[in-house]
């Protein structure tokens, strides 16, 4: 019996020894670059409770540095967002295990997944709002209202992810709303790797600077006068955290800061798709 314990622990100290000697735990400074950066990709998924991966190489595949699309591409590799969206559904968040960045990165990352599978069930389309019936209702059968998968046990649409999850659980910090993307030219960019709970604050900023900074979105007229996209009116309970206000939101990432006093109007929305062919 003593044999074989030692012989147990012999083989796993051998395996250990291998792992560590071994051509890819050479140190950084001996590695190429690409090497580098296949680790730290690695990395960032190594302490998840769930691998968000296969999005993150959907996204570098398919979405353009201008945050568009490409949906026949991903129509291609449909086989591989359905291995994610099933990851998703298998794997919902457990409260009170997971943390604060793990959960939202969770459902930042399903709700982008979820809208284009949505939309690549009914490509090609003009806009996201085609889809459904023609008169909509708000909370009633917009495309938004479609249940048509499941997370864990229960039966999900993109609203129960967005109105019904992160803006009741994440009150005190809406700039997940710079992340989410509803398939339309006015959404914020789709970012081209998935978000994750290690460096989900830097992303937020950076997603809040492109959006704010995009003259196609939001237009910094002057430090007197500013035409925002219509995010800040429809969700203006979230933006109000404390004393700040709409403009402080602005300030926060804009190039050009905003007096107290600028004058704010907003933006039309362009429901066009966010197709890299349009």
């Amino acid at each position: 019996m003593l044999v074989k314990k030692l012989t147990y622990f012999t083989a796993l100290l051998l395996l250990f020894v291998a792992a560590a000697c071994g051509p890819d735990n050479k140190p950084d400074s001996e590695k190429s670059a690409e090497e580098v950066k296949e680790d730290k990709d690695e990395w960032k998924y190594a302490s998840l409770p769930i691998s968000h991966q296969k999005w993150d190489d959907l996204l570098k595949a398919h979405v353009n540095d201008k945050g568009r699309v490409d949906y026949k591409g991903m129509a291609e590799d449909e086989a591989k967002l359905d291995e994610y969206l099933a990851l998703l559904s298998n794997t919902p968040v457990v409260k009170g295990e997971w943390t604060e960045d793990q959960e939202m990165a969770y459902w930042i990352n399903a709700y982008n997944a979820y809208t284009v599978k949505l939309i690549l069930k009914n490509y090609p389309v003009e806009s996201i709002k085609d889809i459904g019936p023609d008169l909509q209702a708000t909370f009633v059968n917009t495309p938004w209202d479609i249940k048509f998968f499941e997370i864990g046990d229960k039966k999900y649409d993109l609203n129960k992810i967005e109105q019904g999850t992160l803006r009741k659980r994440f009150k005190d910090d809406p700039r997940f709303h710079f992340a989410l993307v509803c398939a339309a030219k006015s959404c914020p960019d789709l970012r081209q790797e998935a978000y994750v709970p290690e460096i989900l604050d830097e992303q937020l900023r950076d997603q809040g600077k492109q959006f704010i900074n995009d003259p196609a979105k939001n237009k910094i007229i002057s430090a007197n006068e500013a035409q925002i996209s219509p995010y800040f009116d429809w969700y203006k309970k979230d933006f109000k955290r404390g004393d700040d206000t709409v403009v402080d939101w602005v300030n926060e990432y804009a190039n050009t800061k905003l007096n107290k006093d600028a004058k704010i109007t907003f933006m039309d929305y362009d429901w066009s798709l966010n197709d890299q062919e349009k």
